[in-house]
């Protein structure tokens, strides 16, 4: 088989272990999974109770337009039908731009460490990747447009970022992007902007009106609660977004997802209060790190990245064996660190007492 040069050295996405394998390894009753950023309080019941009464759609294509989402979303968002791209989750939205734009020749500009399918994506379709390491976990916006160039066809730009947090102030954000060339997509990745309390955190909306090359990306896996369901919108320009749509597969976003979207759409009184919910979780973590002395960086997700100054897989497995699943840092660019998912408080209190043990074994 003449495989694509470029996939032979890539590694499938590797999920994290599922909590019956935990279970089993480590003969444990219960295990808290907080590795995921996936939201510890589920979907709204709303959801729950439409989904619980459909069950005619098996045999049915779902509507490739997404019509009723469309409606529903277009207004929630503040923008025309037209501005509007669907997909099986945020994750086909990156693809779906990479395969339209990226190809050998031309190069792709993104921040390090982020999320990975950006660089990913790229190296299946042989363009150049141009990282540009964070300073202090924010994205250097400066060397990332001195990395741009006529071969540039996208920059990547995830605020909250994935894994730090961190978010770009809107002063900064809008001074990058009107110096970004206007035949140069940016992909702004906003999968946790349900999340942010910021003040001074911009309004998206208002820059694509503003700025003809910008698409924003966000997704309902993570404050929403659906992220088995898969469904992740983007909006731009119309003239941006009837360039994608022939890339977009036909039939990308299930019926019960859309489904489950619009009910979803329909609580925002939930959303606030997983929104209000995190923002406290975030300060229990921010007052372990601080009693112990342990640098964090102050989150805007549904995540904290902890630096406990060894090696990340250590952590994670300490917590592994004693029923709580995390991410090691070393899968995500910092080596000796762990990134936590905000769970609930007692979730939170759990996991806290677990790695305030670990921080008094290691002074031993």
């Amino acid at each position: 088989m003449r495989w694509k040069d470029q996939i032979k050295s890539l590694a499938p996405y590797q999920p994290g272990k599922s909590k019956d394998e935990v279970k089993r390894q480590y003969g444990l009753e219960e295990i808290i999974k907080l590795a995921s950023n996936e939201n510890p309080f589920g979907c709204s019941k709303k959801v729950s109770e439409v989904m619980s009464k459909e069950t005619g759609y098996f045999a049915l294509y779902p509507d490739g337009y997404a019509t009723n989402l469309r409606d529903v979303l277009a207004e929630h968002v503040g923008v025309t039908k037209d501005q509007l791209i669907f997909g099986n989750g945020s994750d086909e939205l990156i693809l779906i731009i990479a395969r339209a734009l990226l190809r050998p020749g031309y190069n792709t500009v993104m921040a390090t460490p982020t999320f990975p399918q950006y660089k990913h994506n790229a190296i299946i379709e042989g363009a150049e990747t141009r990282e540009i390491p964070l300073v202090d976990g924010h994205h250097d916006l400066d060397q990332m447009l001195a990395a741009i160039d006529e071969k540039t066809n996208v920059v990547w730009v995830c605020s909250p970022n994935n894994p730090t947090g961190t978010y770009i102030p809107k002063e900064k954000l809008e001074s990058f992007l009107a110096r970004v060339p206007k035949e140069t997509l940016v992909v702004l990745d906003e999968a946790y902007y349900e999340y942010v309390v910021a003040d001074d955190y911009y309004n998206s909306v208002e820059l694509v009106e503003q700025y003809s090359n910008l698409i924003v990306l966000r997704t309902f896996s993570k404050i929403y609660g659906l992220a088995s369901l898969r469904v992740g919108y983007g909006f731009a320009s119309k003239e941006i977004i009837r360039a994608l749509e022939p890339v977009r597969e036909p039939f990308n976003v299930n019926s019960f997802a859309q489904l489950a979207a619009i009910e979803a759409l329909g609580d925002q009184e939930y959303v606030e209060n997983c929104r209000t919910l995190n923002h406290q979780g975030l300060e229990q973590f921010y007052k372990f790190c601080e009693q112990h002395n342990l640098s964090y960086m102050p989150s805007q997700g549904n995540f904290i990245l902890i630096d406990f100054k060894t090696d990340g897989n250590e952590v994670f497995q300490f917590l592994l064996e004693r029923g709580y699943i995390v991410r090691s840092g070393n899968a995500l660019g910092f080596p000796t660190s762990v990134r936590v998912t905000v769970g609930s408080k007692e979730q939170n209190a759990g996991i806290i007492e677990k790695m305030s043990q670990y921080v008094k074994v290691k002074a031993h």
